[in-house]
């Protein structure tokens, strides 16, 4: 279902589209017949919702600020403040619109996740027989046989087979991981090229894939309740703004008065003293602040949000996919000494090997050939072996690349399976690096490390946010510890937290969030969807994201920019203080025409034009961030206007 099939956005858009209609009309001077209908339809088209969401709250006794919106609307339209009600309806509306779009994208997002689970599985009968079942039919302790291509149906532990199997969607891991009898499977996970025979361990409603989904919607749910400042305090505000509006036709009335004297006193007191400037000084410096941002590759989904992100006390990255690029490359090129081939050799033969693998690595082997201009030769007899590596002929050279475990142990010449060849594998393994051994007609002659590489900006954007919230990021991430600690050490961090699962990432972040801290959390993969929900703000890389993640996350890094990471937190932090500003000037205004009216008579168009000039300060106020100067404060030196 499209977001523009939900009713927030239909009534939303049409109010402002009927706003944007009558407004020139208004302001070039057409008749008021022309462009006060059309005034009246945005008045219903954005003002039904909220005031009817108020009339539901007043039923429980609370009175909220949709019902204050909606009577501050008709009490400046009655005095003859049109334009004004309309555009405080028209922003009331849009927010709600905006609100109610981020709600359904993330909705979408947690269903669409069940569909990486496969709905139907081959299990294997006590008889040997293959059946064709439905997946959330599969019990604790059936047998499954899951085929080359295929996802994996349930969570459950290997009993014959091999392969190697693509898991980042649970661990976030760049690379697939090899897969033998004993080791434990995800379903919703790729099998690689050889076929898994699967004992299912977990039912389908206690699979990983399905603890994620509850994990995401319970975290959703439980931050949807958070609210803008103002919004925090509407309850008194509208309760004493009301009540004094009361009394103050009430009391003179009852002393005497004329009823029209006493109902103009009490009018100007509304007017003077209704939120729209308040709101007005809340969200154009939001709004501003996320269009800013917008421009420059930082998707903020909310006012809320941009309000949030300035708040941060904690940053946790996920390390796949965010502070690396997700993809696997060719990071050194090791010749075994005597073995008669230099470097270049070396890889050209392995890449004319691999060339024919769809592997990850394979792929890495080949395209840095390519880039160095290599020329690969044909290959015949290609053979590949799930977990072991691939095996060609070469111009006659039987060429095989693969695993250290498999090919050093297998060698046919022990003189070259020598404790500094052992030592060089161990060295790139523990550097990060996945080694690969080359070896021709049976010796080993290369060896090849391939490695996820680091974002150019991670390391400039630690120090950066280092800088900025006092306290260095953490990283938190379902890979190995070895290859975790190496990316940290190299961009900045200490702090790292390896080999997790998804639930350990949320319980991590409400660890932290227990202890006081704002945890602003920046992820990519499915396997941080929840905690990306959890955190107070989740941040997605855009092109590296998954779905879930982008919807699920309160702000997107469109352009995968690490560096506005920080500057979209110091953007933050100057709509905030821009806020601050305003509120102080509104309040000011407020207080000394509530004074005067209260005190004296202050004339209702006097009243009106003190309330307006006040709406138009804060409002032009915060529009000044819109300016391209204050991005690029924000992006060099951490903070904002």
């Amino acid at each position: 279902m499209s977001p523009f099939t939900l009713p927030e956005v239909r009534w939303a858009s049409a109010a402002l589209l009927l706003f944007l209609v009558a407004l020139p009309l208004q302001l070039t001077g057409t008749p008021a017949w022309a462009w006060g209908p059309l005034y009246a339809v945005v008045y219903g088209a954005g003002g039904w919702e909220p005031g009817w969401a108020g009339l539901r709250a007043l039923r429980e006794k609370t009175l909220d600020v949709d019902l204050l919106m909606v009577v501050a609307a008709l009490g400046a339209a009655a005095v003859g403040q049109i334009l004004d009600g309309a555009l405080l309806i028209v922003i009331f509306a849009t927010s709600g619109a905006l609100e109610a779009v981020a709600t359904h994208r993330t909705e979408q997002a947690v269903r669409g996740l069940l569909d990486l689970a496969p709905e139907r599985a081959t299990r294997i009968a006590a008889d040997g027989s293959e059946e064709l079942v439905d997946a959330v039919a599969l019990q604790v302790g059936d047998t499954i046989l899951v085929r080359p291509g295929e996802r994996i149906a349930a969570d459950g532990q290997v009993i014959g087979g091999a392969s190697d199997v693509d898991q980042a969607t649970i661990t976030g891991e760049p690379l697939p991981v090899a897969k033998n009898a004993g080791d434990e499977v995800f379903a919703g996970t790729l099998n690689g090229i050889g076929a898994l025979t699967v004992r299912v361990d977990r039912a389908a409603a206690d699979t990983v894939v399905s603890r994620i989904v509850a994990m995401v919607e319970e975290a959703s749910a439980t931050k949807a309740k958070t609210q803008l400042f103002i919004e925090k305090v509407e309850q008194r505000y509208s309760i004493g703004m009301v009540a004094a509006t009361l009394l103050l036709f009430a009391v003179p009335l009852l002393a005497g008065a004329a009823f029209q004297a006493s109902l103009l006193r009490a009018m100007t007191f509304m007017i003077v003293a209704s939120p729209c400037a308040v709101v007005l000084a809340t969200m154009p410096p939001l709004l501003a602040s996320m269009a800013n941002a917008g421009r420059h590759g930082v998707l903020v989904k909310s006012a809320v949000v941009m309000e949030h992100l300035g708040t941060t006390t904690r940053i946790a990255f996920d390390k796949t996919g965010t502070l690396t690029e997700g993809r696997p490359r060719l990071a050194e090129i090791t010749a075994l000494p005597g073995s008669g081939y230099d470097e270049k050799q070396i890889l050209a033969l392995a890449a004319s090997a691999e060339n024919l693998s769809e592997h990850p690595l394979a792929r890495a082997v080949v395209t840095a050939a390519k880039d160095a201009g290599l020329e690969l030769s044909h290959a015949e007899d290609f053979a590949a072996a799930p977990g072991r590596g691939v095996s060609a002929l070469i111009e006659g050279r039987r060429v095989e690349v693969g695993s250290p475990a498999y090919l050093l142990a297998a060698t046919t010449s022990a003189a070259t399976t020598n404790t500094a060849t052992t030592n060089t594998v161990t060295a790139m393994q523990e550097s990060g690096q996945t080694a690969t051994v080359v070896r021709i007609d049976g010796t080993p002659v290369g060896l090849l490390g391939i490695a996820d590489r680091v974002r150019p900006a991670a390391a400039r954007t630690v120090a950066r946010i280092t800088a900025l919230t006092g306290t260095a990021p953490i990283v938190l991430t379902g890979d190995n510890a070895p290859a975790a600690r190496r990316l940290a050490a190299e961009v900045g961090i200490t702090d790292v937290r390896a080999g997790l699962l998804p639930e350990d990432k949320v319980s991590a972040v409400r660890e932290w969030e227990a202890a006081g801290e704002r945890v602003l959390l920046v992820g990519d993969g499915v396997n941080d969807a929840p905690a990306l929900a959890a955190a107070h703000t989740g941040v997605a890389m855009g092109r590296a994201g998954s779905d879930l993640a982008l919807d699920t996350a309160d702000a997107v890094v469109m352009r995968d920019d690490l560096a506005t990471v920080p500057a979209a937190i110091a953007l933050s932090r100057g709509a905030r203080r821009v806020v601050v500003a305003n509120l102080a000037i509104a309040g000011a205004i407020i207080a000394g025409l509530v004074t005067w009216d209260l005190a004296g008579t202050l004339p209702l168009p006097l009243g009106v034009l003190g309330h307006e000039g006040s709406t138009v300060v804060v409002g032009l106020n915060g529009l000044r961030l819109l300016r391209k100067s204050v991005w690029e404060k924000a992006l060099s030196a951490g903070t904002a206007a």
